[in-house]
């Protein structure tokens, strides 16, 4: 048994060891085939495909049909006749128009003057377009002092530099602290002390209407004209706790950043004749004007409020903010009466604007050629009501899309879903009022805006109650 089980083993080690040489001898063989110089043998014997043919891409977004039917008046009131009862609407107001003709479709209260809350940034938005150039920027400086070794940091008007290390702070493209500080040690100045010059801002700092509960609470810091991030006390924070003194911290931090003793830093004004020695400019104001919009910024509203007074010759305050404004619509021929507000974002409780101005000013947008949402006066020729037109065109873009981007990001997302996607709007939320302000394409293709007022309701009941009026007027078929 022995011998036998020996004689086993070792005809197994044969048959393996056979084994073993067939294998080396066909990798062998394949080494050998193989030519250095082959593609093959440069990818391990692996084939190089041949490209896949080339694929033509097909956009899948296209304008509004030209050829849309048009929603009749009777057929608008009927199938928002559910939506506009719910009594979670409060106090309503509201305005429905074809932008392609301009027709006025569906109104309640439409010249009612209501609480706008946050939707009072279409109005900021339509006078900066209307005012400025959409590349216009707003510049931050350093100049010397009156001291020697001293420095100050004169604000333009600008909330949006940044300290953050990297240079991404809460603003994208917002101008970097650290390029001041680096042209200030290149200009070899000599600097001991900080001094920060606000004068590029008049009036007081808080406008009528506004709670100073909302600088804890991440709604609004005082407007000066020089701040990081928004005044936000943490940099990348939307409703960060603002601090009471923007423009003080800003230069503290400054002078942080030079190694200086931040308490030293005081306000002050800059001479005259004083050299400048650094400065830094904001993103473009289209850049500006889309984060205003999306993301509801507060500050940033007033800013460019301050922007389009200083433009217009007026005093940079809120009052000079509003005057503007109202100059800008009243020129392009929007109907302003009703109007009145005390701040550039709405975030004052004693804002009024009657639905009707609200939602001329979109479909006008809405309307980039030929018939304009504003009738030519005596005075204003088609071709001006056109080029209007054409001029708010690009703030549609910077609206909110419903379950998508911005402040209506969580909406439309468990309730009124039809309106996913479709509904672009403006929103506006206060504990008194919540508005929604924008456009939406129907199941036929025709563009309708609207402008929906809630008041005396709480928003997470009149929110929803909003919602589904423009969901409704997506999936109405009212031809």
């Amino acid at each position: 048994m022995g011998g036998l089980a020996a004689k086993r083993r070792r005809n197994i080690w044969i048959g393996v060891a056979l084994t073993l040489a067939l294998l080396l001898g066909a990798v062998a063989g394949v080494v050998i085939a193989l030519k250095p110089w082959t593609e093959e043998f440069r990818h391990g014997g692996l084939k190089i495909a041949a490209p896949p043919a080339p694929v033509k891409p097909i956009p899948q977004v296209a304008p509004a049909p030209s050829n849309a039917s048009a929603p009749t008046t009777a057929g608008i009131a009927a199938a928002l006749a559910p939506a506009v009862a719910n009594p979670d609407l409060g106090g309503f107001a509201g305005e429905v128009t074809d932008a392609a003709s301009a027709t006025v479709l569906w109104s309640a209260t439409s010249d009612k003057p209501m609480i706008p809350s946050s939707t009072a940034k279409v109005l900021t938005t339509a006078a900066a377009l209307l005012t400025l150039p959409s590349d216009h920027r707003v510049s931050t400086h350093v100049v010397t002092g009156s001291a020697p070794n001293e420095l100050v940091l004169v604000g333009g008007g600008d909330p949006t530099l940044t300290a953050q290390p990297d240079g991404n702070g809460y603003y994208p493209n917002g101008p970097r602290l650290s390029d001041l500080v680096a042209q200030i040690r290149s200009s070899g100045h000599a600097v001991d002390t900080i001094v920060v010059d606000t004068s590029a801002y008049a009036g007081a700092p808080m406008a009528p209407g506004w709670d100073p509960v909302d600088i804890g609470e991440g709604s609004i810091a005082p407007m000066e004209p020089v701040m990081l991030d928004g005044g936000r006390l943490d940099p990348l924070v939307e409703y960060s706790p603002r601090t009471p003194t923007p423009a003080l911290a800003t230069g503290q931090r400054l002078a942080v950043e030079l190694g200086l003793d931040p308490a030293k830093v005081r306000i002050g004004n800059a001479a005259a004749d004083a050299t400048e020695i650094a400065s830094v400019q904001s993103a473009p104001l289209r850049d500006r004007l889309r984060d205003t919009m999306v993301h509801s910024d507060n500050v940033l509203a007033e800013a460019i409020g301050r922007e389009i007074a200083v433009a217009s010759g007026n005093e940079p305050s809120f009052t000079g903010a509003v005057a503007a404004l109202e100059t800008a619509l009243g020129k392009a021929g929007f109907d302003i009466t009703g109007l009145s507000m005390r701040d550039a974002s709405g975030l004052s409780t004693e804002d009024r604007v009657p639905p009707r101005l609200l939602d001329k000013i979109i479909a006008t947008a809405a309307k980039p050629s030929g018939a304009s949402a504003v009738q030519p006066s005596n005075t204003m020729a088609r071709p001006e009501t056109d080029r209007i037109a054409v001029t708010l065109a690009p703030m549609l873009d910077d609206l909110p899309i419903a379950g998508a981007t911005g402040s209506l990001i969580s909406r439309y997302v468990t309730q009124n879903r039809g309106g996913a996607g479709w509904v672009r709007a403006k929103t506006g939320t206060l504990s008194v009022a919540s508005t929604l302000v924008g456009y939406v394409l129907d199941s036929d293709g025709r563009v309708l805006t609207f402008a929906l007022m809630s008041n005396d309701r709480p928003p997470e009941l009149s929110r929803p109650a909003l919602d589904a009026i423009a969901g409704t007027l997506r999936n109405c078929g009212c031809s």
